[in-house]
C-alpha cells in the first residue's frame, strides 16, 4: 500500500482513521520559512468535523503536532513530520462490516486486494480521515506560494441543482475572505445548499456536489506537454481525495458543445502583459500555464455512509444480504472537501514550480 507522492515536494501520510493517530511528512521543503500556524489552524478547522449538522457529529480538534523538520518555528530544511490525534472513534460501530460490504465504499476491492486484513473501522487508511494532514500539507505549500503571489481559491459550485455563481477571472482580497466564512459568492445560495443537506439528512440519505478551484497569479510556462501536464499532475492528486470521481478544467465538458471561434480564448495585451479575454480553457494550454488563472472544478459524490438499508453481500457466508450502516457520517462532504481541494491545488502547483 503506497502512500507517497511527488516529484519534488515529497508527501508521505501515514494512520487510519481509528488508529492512534494521523500524520504526514514533507520532504524537500524550503528552509528558513517561518509557518504561520494561526492561518494553518485557521484552514485545520475548515476541514474539521463536528461542526455543524452538514458534517459527520465526531468531534475531532484537529489539533496538529509537529515532531520535526521545525526549530523556532522555522523549517529547517529537514523533513517536517505533522501528527494529529484521533480521539473520538466509535470503533464498534464497524465491527459487522469485515463481513459485509458498504455499497459505494471500498470495502469489497480493499477485502480482495488485502486479503481481509485492512482497517474497516471508519475506513481506516481509506477514510476521508486522512485529508486533514493534506490540509496541514497544502496549508504550508500556500504560504510558500504567496511568497511568488500566488493564492489557491475555492467554492462550492453545486450541491446537488442548487448552483452557485461562477468563479470570475478576478478576485479582490475581500472575495477571498468572505469565502473562508461562507463558501459561495452568492450567500442565499448557501442557505439553499444547508437545506439541500438537511432535507437529505432527515431521510437518511446523502447528497453530493462540485467545487470550483482556482489558482491566480501562475506565471505563464509552468508545466509540461503530455504526460506531465498542469492537467494530469493536478489531477492525480485530486483524484487522490475520497469520494472525487470527476475532474474538469476550465469548462471541461461544456466545451464539446462549442464551435472552436467560442472555445478559443483571444489574446490581448494589457500594461505590457498578454491576456486573454475569456479563460474557458482553465489557464492551461498545451499542459502548460498561459498566465491565466488556472481554473478547475471536482465533482463529488453523495457520502456513501447512509443510514437506510441497503442491498449487499456477506462475504463470510457468500450470501446475498441487506445493511444498516451505523456510525457517524456527512450528508454531504462538499462544504468540508472545499479546503481539501485548494490544499491538494497548492501542494501540486508548488511542486511543478519546483521542477522550474
Amino acid at each position: 500500500m503506497s502512500s507517497t507522492w511527488g516529484t519534488n515536494i515529497e508527501l508521505t501520510i501515514f494512520g487510519e482513521s481509528h488508529g492512534k493517530a494521523i500524520g504526514i511528512v514533507l520532504g524537500n521543503l524550503p528552509a528558513g520559512l517561518k509557518l504561520d500556524m494561526d492561518e494553518i489552524n485557521m484552514h485545520m478547522k475548515r476541514r474539521a468535523p463536528g461542526q455543524n449538522k452538514m458534517s459527520t457529529p465526531r468531534k475531532e480538534k484537529d489539533e496538529v503536532h509537529l515532531v520535526s523538520g521545525v526549530m523556532d518555528g522555522i523549517t529547517t530544511g529537514a523533513p517536517l513530520c505533522a501528527m494529529i490525534e484521533n480521539s473520538d472513534q466509535h470503533s464498534k460501530d464497524y465491527s459487522l462490516l469485515k463481513e459485509c460490504m458498504r455499497p459505494g465504499h471500498s470495502d469489497y476491492p480493499a477485502y480482495v486486494k488485502y486479503k481481509g486484513f485492512h482497517d474497516v473501522r471508519g475506513g481506516g487508511h481509506f477514510s476521508g480521515r486522512l485529508t486533514a494532514p493534506l490540509v496541514f500539507a497544502g496549508s504550508v505549500a500556500r504560504q510558500i506560494l504567496r511568497q511568488k503571489g500566488i493564492e489557491v481559491v475555492a467554492h462550492i459550485r453545486s450541491i446537488k441543482d442548487v448552483y452557485d455563481d461562477a468563479l470570475p477571472i478576478t478576485l479582490t482580497t475581500d472575495d477571498m475572505s468572505s469565502l473562508l466564512s461562507i463558501p459561495t459568492f452568492n450567500k442565499d445560495t448557501f442557505i439553499k445548499m444547508q437545506e439541500v443537506i438537511e432535507e437529505a439528512r432527515l431521510q437518511q440519505d446523502s447528497v453530493g456536489g462540485v467545487v470550483e478551484c482556482a489558482i491566480f497569479n501562475v506565471p505563464a510556462g509552468i508545466g509540461n506537454p503530455f504526460f506531465d501536464s498542469i492537467e494530469s499532475h493536478l489531477s492525480s492528486l485530486l483524484f487522490s481525495i475520497p469520494a472525487v470521481k470527476s475532474v474538469q478544467f476550465g469548462l471541461g465538458e461544456e466545451m464539446t458543445h462549442l464551435y472552436g471561434h467560442q472555445a478559443n480564448d483571444a489574446y490581448y495585451y494589457e500594461e505590457g502583459q498578454v491576456k486573454t479575454k475569456t479563460n474557458h480553457n482553465g489557464g492551461i494550454l498545451g499542459g502548460i500555464s498561459n498566465g491565466m488563472p488556472i481554473v478547475f472544478s471536482v465533482g463529488i459524490k453523495p457520502t456513501p455512509s447512509i443510514s437506510q438499508v441497503q442491498e449487499t453481500i456477506n462475504v463470510k457466508t457468500k450470501e446475498n444480504t441487506q445493511l444498516e450502516i451505523k456510525g457517524r457520517h456527512d450528508p454531504c462532504i462538499v462544504p468540508r472537501a472545499v479546503v481539501v481541494v485548494e490544499s491538494m491545488a497548492a501542494l501540486g502547483i508548488l511542486d511543478m514550480m519546483a521542477i522550474k
